[in-house]
């Protein structure tokens, strides 16, 4: 699954794990306090903000001085990595899982995910989407509300659905 090869999401094993994954979550976000051993790969110097929605949370790489805002869901079925000095808008949503077009394989519970990759001292407003496999600059702004469909070159602002470069900065 981490490593980008296709996986049944509806296997046993893997459906307990992350049932176990979603109650620390729950309590995770009820205590209001992050927990170091759901999110073992998070620097101590990162600030988040409750609630926090993940799949498994030992794919989350976090670095010293991110900031992550209330309600931001990081699907990390694949990698999911945050540079140094970045902020996290609220509401965002980052996706590692991508399904088959096909319908019965869909429905047979098939999927790959792709890590996520965002660079040093970038920001993401509020309510921006980024789907599997996008690679984020470092210094690049991604704008409210935009849906992230490739990769953003450093100190690039892009915006809308989908993203597009907006200007250099």
């Amino acid at each position: 699954m981490i490593g980008g090869q296709e996986y049944n999401c509806l296997d046993s094993e893997l459906q307990k794990r992350w049932q176990l994954c979603q109650q620390a979550n729950a309590q995770m976000n009820q205590c209001g306090h992050w927990n170091k051993d759901l999110l073992p790969n998070v620097d101590s110097q990162a600030v988040i903000k409750l609630p926090l929605y993940i799949s498994y949370g030992q794919n989350l790489h976090v670095a010293p001085q991110v900031f992550i805002n209330v309600n931001v869901t990081l699907q990390d079925n694949a990698p999911i990595t945050i540079g140094r000095q970045t902020m996290i808008g609220p509401n965002v949503q980052c996706y590692t899982a991508n399904h088959p077009l096909d319908a019965e394989r869909r429905c047979q519970g098939w999927e790959q995910a792709e890590a996520i990759q965002i660079g040093e001292r970038v920001w993401i407003g509020g309510g921006a989407i980024i789907l599997p496999g996008v690679t984020i600059g470092d210094e690049a702004v991604i704008a409210a509300g935009a849906v992230v469909t490739k990769d953003v070159a450093p100190r690039t602002l892009v915006g809308g659905n989908p993203a597009r470069v907006m200007r250099y900065i």
